[in-house]
């Protein structure tokens, strides 16, 4: 590995288990996982609760971007996958809570199912960091 690019790690990382890095930052360009509801000690946070899900979905995105050295507002492009498209409107709601104009871009698609069947909603995100950030 080149100095631009490079894993991003986190203490006590919960996704370990699933042999996942939380993100690689290439240049000034971060690339996170997916994120899920799933709590600092690996258990679902919110079974069958949209919102609940949503909020520590964001909250474990902060987490990672902060360990790159970055936040919410450098956030470029997120996507989106929902289990249940009646959920859409939850999705709109967060994107106000959590991101400013301008916006990132967007995909959001519906699945069938995601890695753990009590999840509801997974994000990946794209976003900037300093290099060496």
């Amino acid at each position: 590995m080149t100095d631009r690019v490079k894993p991003i790690t986190l203490p006590n990382d919960p996704l370990a288990p699933y042999l996942i890095a939380p993100a690689w930052q290439v240049g000034e360009l971060l690339f996170l996982s997916g994120q899920a509801s799933i709590g600092k000690d690996g258990s679902i946070v919110g079974v069958g609760d949209i919102d609940a899900q949503i909020a520590q979905t964001f909250a474990n995105i902060e987490t990672v971007l902060a360990a790159a050295g970055s936040d919410l507002s450098r956030v470029v492009k997120v996507t989106i996958y929902l289990t249940d498209m009646g959920n859409f409107p939850k999705i709109l709601e967060a994107r106000e809570r959590y991101f400013t104009p301008p916006y990132p871009a967007d995909t959001t698609v519906e699945v069938k199912g995601l890695a753990l069947p009590e999840l509801m909603v997974e994000i990946d995100v794209i976003a900037t960091a300093p290099v060496g950030g």
